[in-house]
């Protein structure tokens, strides 16, 4: 009589190898979501700098800064290009000679939670955030 020889993995390799990739996907998965969190802002920090210009191209030819985004002259969430929104632009304050525009994070997105919270630019380009430091958030 011949005996086979079993081959194939013990459940206890199984499991260690499960237990290898949990750990390995629990430092990696907020990593991730971070560089995710990073870039959706870099997006809405360009769209804030499109905004500006589109304000100043507005401001020459009306000699005022106006509310161009009810005007529909430019969208009023980031990403400006459509998709589900994770900022809301709108204004801080508008006068016919300042503005200070804003990026909020949307509630209920993962961008609700980011570390930099609100963004802001005004007209001569002083970047603002609402929590961390400048070098942190704008890049």
């Amino acid at each position: 009589m011949t005996s086979k020889k079993a081959t194939g993995f013990t459940l206890i390799e199984l499991m260690v190898v499960l237990a290898i990739i949990g750990i390995l996907a629990a430092i990696a998965y907020p990593s991730y979501n971070n560089y995710v969190k990073q870039a959706r802002r870099a997006d809405c920090e360009g769209a804030l700098m499109e905004l500006a210009g589109a304000m100043e191209r507005d401001f020459s030819r009306n000699n005022a800064y106006r509310d161009i985004l009810a005007l529909g002259i430019f969208p009023n969430q980031c990403p400006t290009g459509g998709g589900d929104p994770k900022y809301g632009l709108s204004y801080a304050a508008l006068t016919p000679t300042t503005y200070t525009l804003q990026a909020q994070p949307v509630a209920g997105t993962s961008q609700a939670d980011d570390k930099c919270g609100t963004l802001s630019l005004t007209n001569t380009l002083d970047k603002d955030q609402s929590s961390a430091t400048t070098a942190e958030c704008w890049k």
